[in-house]
């Protein structure tokens, strides 16, 4: 994978590792490229050091090193629903009941394996990079970087709140208010490795919600993460008093759903190369859609 600039105007004599730093090409990034047998920095088809000043014109290109791939993580193929993909991103819309990423007991069936196989099929030797992970359980819009210099970029651009996602829930009962937030700390169970709860010992997490339509047994919610805290949208709302619909690790109803009734259902984000604004819009996946009749 390579990156390709034309030096303009303005940055003539800028030295080549500021004119770099410029294009967003971490410290980091640029040491992988430098030592390393495979990746190149060169000025006009030469090699040259980061200390070259380049001149207007100049056609700068950006080599990177090819990407160590897990040899342990199993490449399997299967119809992914992509929603968005070029060189840099791949958007997918996750099944409920589908893993985004192999755990030692289940080291098949997983996004990542998906994903690795869907490489092969192009010819792709980038590792998986998995920039907004779901539980297994919840459906809906997850983003993948195809290569180290995306997935660099989305990262910054998750914690300046540049990438956003937004979901939609049942949650039990009747939430007392229209609008609010859940403030409390989340913190992992010392008898469980994958149970979370509010524990003052915890990590700051801030769950934001709205009421979209009330049922019978549970209000349909949009919901706003302000952090992004191990299930944290499951937790906050069972801490409320209001488990979602079907989650029975955090006291949820199965009687209406069998896993618990939560969507990824909106993405927004900047190109990591061309800062495009992109925004994506699933509806509510088939068997969620399916239990509101049922409850009116």
């Amino acid at each position: 994978m390579f990156l390709e600039w034309r030096v303009d105007k303005e940055e003539n004599d800028l030295l080549l590792r500021t004119f770099l730093r410029n294009k967003h090409i971490s410290k980091q990034l640029l040491t992988a490229v430098k030592f390393s047998d495979d990746g190149k920095i060169e000025i006009n088809g030469k090699e040259q050091n980061v200390l070259y000043q380049v001149k207007t014109g100049d056609e700068v290109r950006l080599t990177f090193p090819m990407e160590q791939k897990n040899e342990r993580l199993l490449a399997e193929h299967t119809e992914l629903e992509i929603v968005f993909e070029d060189d840099f991103l791949l958007i997918i819309n996750k099944p409920a009941g589908m893993a985004s990423i192999p755990s030692q007991y289940h080291p098949s069936g997983s996004v990542a394996n998906f994903v690795k196989g869907h490489y092969e099929a192009q010819g792709l030797t980038s590792a998986i990079h998995i920039v907004t992970r779901l539980d297994r359980e919840t459906s809906g819009l997850m983003l993948i970087a195809k290569n180290r210099f995306s997935h660099a970029r989305l990262s910054t651009f998750l914690q300046q709140g540049l990438l956003k996602r937004r979901y939609q829930a049942f949650t039990s009962g009747v939430l007392t208010d229209q609008l609010g937030s859940i403030e409390a700390p989340i913190g992992r169970k010392a008898v469980s490795i994958m149970e979370r709860f509010v524990t003052p010992e915890g990590k700051y997490a801030k769950t934001n919600y709205e009421v979209i339509e009330r049922y019978d047994t549970f209000d349909h919610v949009a919901i706003q993460l302000e952090t992004g805290r191990t299930h944290q949208i499951r937790v906050h709302f069972s801490y409320i008093g209001h488990p979602l619909i079907g989650d029975d690790m955090y006291g949820g109803d199965t009687t209406l759903l069998k896993r618990q009734a939560l969507h990824s259902c909106h993405l927004h984000l900047i190109h990591p190369l061309t800062e495009e604004y992109l925004a994506f819009d699933l509806p509510l996946p088939k068997d969620m859609e399916e239990i509101i009749p049922k409850s009116k």
